[in-house]
Formats: structure tokens, sequence, C-alpha cells
């Protein structure tokens, strides 16, 4: 069952499995269970192999393959339980403590007066006595304006235990911070005054990493010295040396938009260039043996300083561990298979960090050289010629294509648009690319900085390429929005049909058409869905209101936010978007409205059979009497009318608390309510709340 070419492709999806599973099922009991499994399976194996002959247990391959299937699953299980810290006994958020020790574990970012970082606990103060704890926390510090602190990675400074838990999404289609963040093992977040934490002066942090990130520090101000523009500093600082410096939104966009955005992470291209080079200023090596090991081991160690330099990102490390398998098999003259050695890189890093299966850039980092493997050359065999530049231009197209198509999927899913210029962007940018990278490391060398108006211009004569690009009609399909399920018919339809074409095979190609059509039919059926849509949805937010009257692919927009807010960007916008709701409308509590089936009018509202009495500072000390029935009662604006004075006949099932309310008016609100029998929904701190007027 396991042959040895593809040992590791073989072991990669049970412990694929066993990782996902019990990310999303986090109970420290199912530790004890796999250990014992993963125990009790190990044993088995054991004694299978020591009595093989005996036995004859080569018999019964099919029960040793399910055996090694449960092995790795089990360890995949329990790598990921053990890997989550708040699983652990001694997590900090478990223990009571009035202090807390931390260490800096990252390299701390500042923005205006506030600076953030990730922070390791490393023990707690309870009294007079220090404890030992364990987990993660973000903490942001708000500094002091005359004297502000200075920290960077490996820092311990002591903090008060003052933490929350991270926040869910409460809109819809809102990004989920918090499975953003427990994905990296963190769970729990604080904010600090810098008067309220105590540093001991103290730095334990790895010290190969201190140095690696001293030294880009140096390199980055190299390039603040030699590069004028703020923008090429930017995007020089991002492609180079991985450091995350603050490009403009139309810089961003535009690569976004010409599906080139993967030239601003450092990946496996860049790594890939790096080695080229280095194999260029080694030839001398090759002479013989020896001196080919010798040239492996300086490769493999300047690669892996370029990858510790970057922050080890998993695209990096993939290809660093992909170069280094094979340079390494090169040298020893052994045979070497990529898919094992991708699926090794994989597996390596997973079992550091069995949460990195839930990290994008990791996922579209491996989809993507699995399509060069495996489709660029059947890609390229598609045309022949007999010119070497049409042939190179071919070659390149080929590779474009093949990453383009097999992430497609799963960048549709996830950043819901799709660049119709990809090609001709991604054949553009691959001479600047490979020019920006030799001219980026060679002009922080001294001899070489008379390059930098050189590699200047090359980054602000790209950047200018791709806004063109970006600006072309029809650049980029967006608000493509698919769910979960239409994403995994999309990907095994694409997947067969690849796989169809590829073996001839036309039951498979038939199966990858049925897929595709029932893709489709899921997507015509969202589509019916939104053009008959009625429904109103009351945002969630921390100090705004915002309520979206839905009809059709039409909204009325009631909300004190203007479309630049970025919580009306964050927050709304994708709750929209995802409804292929394509015309927006904002109005305001200020003025009465009428548009078609919405009427905003003396503190009223109807939309349809929907009818909403609004409460705000405008009825502050007045009385409602008369006799009327509301679907809900919608409190808003901190008002101080008085409930208890409105007159009986007024009748409503629902009272909806906003944002714009104060901590304290809305417990009295909500408590009224709930001693009234009356149904509450409060938009801060809780989900959004759904009408929905059409079945």
């Amino acid at each position: 069952m396991f042959k040895s070419e593809y040992v590791f492709v073989r072991i990669l999806f049970p412990f694929l499995l066993g990782s996902c599973v019990f990310y999303f099922f986090p109970k420290s009991v199912y530790i004890q269970l796999w250990a014992s499994v993963l125990l009790a399976v190990i044993l088995s194996i054991l004694l299978l192999n020591i009595t093989y002959k005996k036995l004859s247990v080569y018999r019964y391959k099919g029960a040793v393959g399910i055996l090694i299937f449960i092995l790795f699953l089990s360890l995949g299980a329990l790598l990921c339980l053990l890997h989550n810290e708040s699983l652990n006994q001694n997590y900090f958020a478990k223990v009571q403590c009035s202090y807390l020790k931390v260490e800096v574990i990252n390299e701390p970012q500042k923005s205006s007066n506030i600076i953030r970082f990730k922070a390791k606990v490393v023990s707690g103060f309870q009294k007079d006595k220090q404890i030992r704890l364990s987990g993660q926390m973000l903490i942001a510090v708000k500094l002091d304006g005359l004297n502000p602190i200075e920290l960077k990675y490996g820092d311990v400074i002591i903090v008060p235990a003052t933490y929350t838990e991270i926040e869910p999404s409460y809109n819809p289609a809102e990004f989920d911070f918090k499975a953003w963040l427990g994905s990296q093992n963190i769970y729990h977040q604080a904010f600090i005054d810098q008067d309220h934490i105590v540093s001991n002066k103290n730095n334990i942090g790895n010290p190969i990493i201190k140095m690696a990130l001293s030294l880009r520090e140096k390199q980055v101000a190299k390039y603040r010295n030699l590069i004028k523009s703020d923008e090429a500093f930017a995007v020089a600082s991002t492609l180079i040396l991985g450091y995350r410096a603050d490009l403009s939104k139309e810089t961003l966009s535009a690569y976004s938009k010409t599906g080139t955005i993967h030239a601003l992470s450092v990946s496996g291209a860049h790594v890939a260039i790096i080695y080229v080079v280095l194999d260029f200023l080694f030839f001398f090596l090759n002479k013989n043996r020896p001196l080919r090991i010798v040239k492996l081991l300086l490769i493999c160690t300047l690669i892996w300083g370029y990858a510790l330099l970057t922050g080890l990102s998993p695209s990096v490390v993939r290809s660093a561990v992909m170069i280094s398998i094979l340079i390494t098999a090169k040298v020893l003259s052994k045979q070497t298979n990529s898919y094992n050695i991708l699926a090794f890189s994989a597996f390596c890093q997973l079992v550091y960090n069995p949460f990195l299966i839930l990290d994008v850039g990791f996922q579209l980092s491996y989809l993507a050289v699995f399509g060069l493997i495996y489709l660029q050359p059947k890609i390229y065999n598609l045309l022949y010629t007999e010119h070497i530049w049409l042939d190179k231009l071919w070659s390149f197209t080929a590779m474009s294509l093949a990453a383009q198509l097999v992430t497609f999927p799963l960048s549709i899913y996830y950043f819901h648009q799709f660049p119709l210029y990809f090609l001709f962007a991604n054949l553009f940018i691959t001479i600047p690319l490979v020019l920006m990278m030799y001219l980026g490391i060679a002009v922080l060398i001294p001899a070489f900085r008379f390059l930098a108006p050189v590699f200047e211009w090359i980054i602000n004569f790209t950047n200018a390429v791709l806004k063109w690009i970006a600006n072309l009609p029809y650049a980029s399909f967006s608000s493509i929005w698919i769910n979960l399920p239409e994403f995994v018919l999309l990907s095994l339809s694409l997947g067969l049909f690849i796989y169809a074409l590829a073996k001839f095979n036309k039951r498979l190609l038939f199966s990858s058409l049925m897929l595709f059509v029932c893709y489709q039919l899921l997507v015509v059926h969202d589509d019916l869905n939104a053009f008959h849509q009625r429904k109103i949805i009351f945002f969630s937010l921390r100090k705004n209101y915002a309520t979206a009257f839905i009809n059709g692919k039409e909204a009325v927009l009631v909300s004190d936010l203007s479309a630049e807010d970025k919580n009306y960007n964050f927050s709304i916008v994708p709750a929209l978007t995802q409804l292929q709701v394509n015309k927006i409308r904002f109005i305001s509590f200020n003025k009465d409205t009428v548009l078609g089936q919405f009427v905003l009018k003396n503190n009223q509202i109807a939309f349809f059979n929907y009818k909403m009495l609004l409460i705000d500072e405008n009825l502050n000390d007045k009385n409602i009497d008369g006799n009327a029935t509301f679907s809900s009662i919608w409190l808003s604006g901190n008002t101080k009318f008085n409930l208890a004075k409105m007159d009986l006949d007024i009748k409503y099932k629902t009272a909806i608390i906003d944002a714009t309310n104060k901590d304290y008016k809305i417990q009295l609100l909500k408590k009224y309510m709930e001693n009234n029998e009356i149904d509450v929904h409060v938009l801060k701190k809780n989900k959004a709340y759904l009408v929905q007027l059409t079945q």
C-alpha cells in the first residue's frame, strides 16, 4: 500500500484529517484517548514486524494499511490537541492572577500612539507567590506621548491580568478575527496603558531570531535612506525582506486586481531566485564531489538564513525545504519525487505547527506548487515552438495558467474576486520581479548602492503599469461569493476535469461535468433567492447604528455611518455584497423618507408588512398615545423616553436596542423588556438581528 516513492503523499492525508477534525473539536479528554490509540497502534505495528514471517503478515496488507492510516490519523489528532495551548492545565486564563509576566514573541507594530504585539505568558503573580503559566495573548499598549516605551522581540514585561476573550464576528460575512487569531493559538487580548506596564529590562528571545530581526531592521533602514519614494520603499521592504510596510490601498488594490499579489509576499518564487543567484556565484565548486558538498552546505545555509530573515513564512519554509532536499539529492545522486518532497515539506511544517493547515497562505502556496508540478508540464506540451524566446514566453504562460487554475476555487472562496487580466499581468511582472530581487539584494551591499535609483525606478514603473492594468475595463470580477458546498463542488469538478483530460477518461470527464452542473444549480438557486429576497438586517456595531432594509438587490440603509467609514466597509459591506445587493441608498433618522416599499415618517418605519416604532432622542420627555400594533420598537440615541408611560394600547413583540445607547442604559432597557416578557435584541457585542420577510 505504501510505495516508498509516495510515502509522504500517502501519510499526509490521514495526518491532515486528524489535525483538521480536532482543531474544531478541542477537548482535553481527547488527548488521553488519542495517546492511548497511538500507543496501541505503534505496539501493534511493532508486534507485526516481529512476527512478520511467522504470521505471514504480507497476506494482510489491507489490515496493515488501515493500521498505518490510524497511526497517522491519531498522530495528527494528538499533535493538534497538544498544540492547542488553551487545553493546558496551566493556561493563564484558567488561573486567577493579579499580574502576568509575558514575553514579546514577534516584532511589535506601531500605529499612531498604539503598539501591538503577540505575547507569551511566562508566569503569573498571586499575592506573595509566582506560578508558572502558559499561553499566548494579543496586547495593545497605549503609549505615553512624552516618553513612549520601546519594546522589541524577546523583551519581558509585567502587565495587569486584565484581558478579555477575543470577540467573534457579529455580522453576516464579517471577517472572523477570533477564528483568524485562533489559528495562531491566540484566544485572549488586552488593552493596557503604558503606565501599567513594568519592564524588567530582560530579553529572553531566541538569539538567532533576535539577530535576524535586528539585521532586517538595519536593512530596512538602508532602504529608507536609499529610496526617496515612500511607496517604492514600502514595496522594496515587503518584497525583499518580508517587512510589513505601510503600502497604500491603491497599490494593494492594483496588485490584487491583477492577480500579482503573490509578488508582495516573500514566497517560493523569491527563494528560487535566490537559489539561482547562489548556484551561479558558487559555480566554481562544481569540480568534484567534496566541493559540491561544500557548495550544498553554503547554499542551504544562506537560503535558510534568508528564510529566517523574512520571518519563516510557510511558503518560504516550504520552498527552503524543497530546494534543500532537491539539491541534496542531486549532489548525493539520489532519485527524487516532486510530489513526495512537497508532501514531506508540508508534513514537517504541520508536525511543528498543525494549525498551519488553516493558514490561507499555506494552502495557496502548496496548491500553486502542486499546479506547477502536475499541470504546468501538461499545458506546456500542448504547444511546441522552435523559437527560443517564444518557447520561454510559452513556458512562463504555462506556469501562470497552472498556478491560477489550481488556486482559482480557493481564491474566490476567500477573496471573492477573480483577476481577468492575470495572465498578461503575470507575464509582465516576471522580468521586473527578477530584476527587483537581484537589485534589491545588491543595493544592500555598499559597493552597489549606486544602483538604488535604478531599483526605485523599476519599482515605480512596475506599480504604474499594474495600476494601469487594474484600471482597464473589467479588470477583475469582484463580489464573487460562494459558500462551502459550492466551493467543494467547484473544486471537485475542476480537479476531475483536469485529471480526466490528462488521462483521456470519458467517465471522469462526465462526472466532472455533472459536478459542475450541480455547482451551477446552487449558484442559480442563490441568484433566484437574491432576486426575491426581502429581509431586514440590524447590524451589531460598537457605537453606531445601521439597519439594511433589503428588497431584491436593492437596499435602504438607515445609518449614521458614511460610505467612507471603516466600520461601514468592515461590518456592513461584506453582508450586503454576499446578498448581491448592488444598489444602496443611505438615509438617517433626521429626515422623513419614502423610497418604494420603505417609509420613514413620524418616528415610524414601514417596510412591506413590517412596522417599527423608532424611539430616540426626538421622543425625550414625550408621551405616545393611541392604538397601534408594531412588529418591534427600535431604541436608539440613549433615549430618555419612559417606556412605562407608553399607552397600553401600543403593542409590540420585539425590542431592539442599538449601540448608540450607553451601557448602563442598555442594561436598564434590557431588564425592563425581560420583566415584561418581551423579546429583546441588543446590537452591541451580540449577533446581528435578522428579520426574514420572505421564506
